[in-house]
């Protein structure tokens, strides 16, 4: 008899991932395609080391440093929006969705600054730029998908017309995870990697 077998017959429930299925076929593939990026950014950065690093010393890291406290922030208050959510607590649930949604946008606008930034410092030439603003312009685009998947969230919980499913919020959360991860790696590779 298998495990999920013996489960069932002693009543308990058996586990699952957290979110809808569908969920975790795409962020495997999004994973997949990020990871090959990753690969190519590092192989060309150890053909022509000497011009990375000089485009990453044009980079803030401390900017760079904000912006990971920014996400990963949010990813607490939306890791701390489930558990609410999860208790019943909607009214919590939803103040605590609210930051989520503000450390996505101030993401958001500080990496938008950084780009004129960079722009104007750099002009945006040579191929560590042209990582850095596809890598980073794929992983905004993310954000601002998952920001604007927070918002209508926060404002089906508000409306209570339709009721939140929790397999929803979990998968709003679990692509929110991504993102997050995604720059961790990114911050490494761009501002630290040396």
């Amino acid at each position: 008899m298998t495990g999920r077998a013996l489960e069932n017959l002693r009543g308990k429930a058996p586990r699952r991932l957290p979110g809808m299925e569908g969920i975790w076929v795409f962020i495997a593939g999004d994973m997949t395609i990020f990871t090959m990026l990753f690969a190519s950014f590092v192989t060309a950065r150890a053909k022509d080391v000497n011009q990375f690093v000089i485009g990453q010393d044009l980079l803030d890291p401390h900017r760079g440093g904000i912006n990971t406290l920014l996400l990963l922030s949010s990813s607490l208050f939306v890791a701390r929006t489930l558990n609410a959510f999860k208790q019943g607590r909607e009214n919590v649930a939803r103040n605590w969705l609210a930051l989520g949604v503000l450390g996505g946008v101030s993401f958001s606008i500080s990496k938008m600054l950084e780009y004129v930034i960079v722009s104007t410092n750099s002009h945006g030439s040579g191929t560590f730029f042209g990582y850095y603003f596809a890598l980073t312009g794929m992983h905004l685009a993310h954000v601002l998908v998952g920001t604007g998947l927070l918002v209508f969230s926060w404002m089906r919980m508000g409306r209570n017309v339709v009721p939140v499913k929790a397999s929803g919020l979990e998968s709003v959360a679990v692509f929110w995870h991504m993102v997050d991860l995604f720059w961790i790696i990114l911050f490494s590779l761009l501002y630290l990697m040396r």
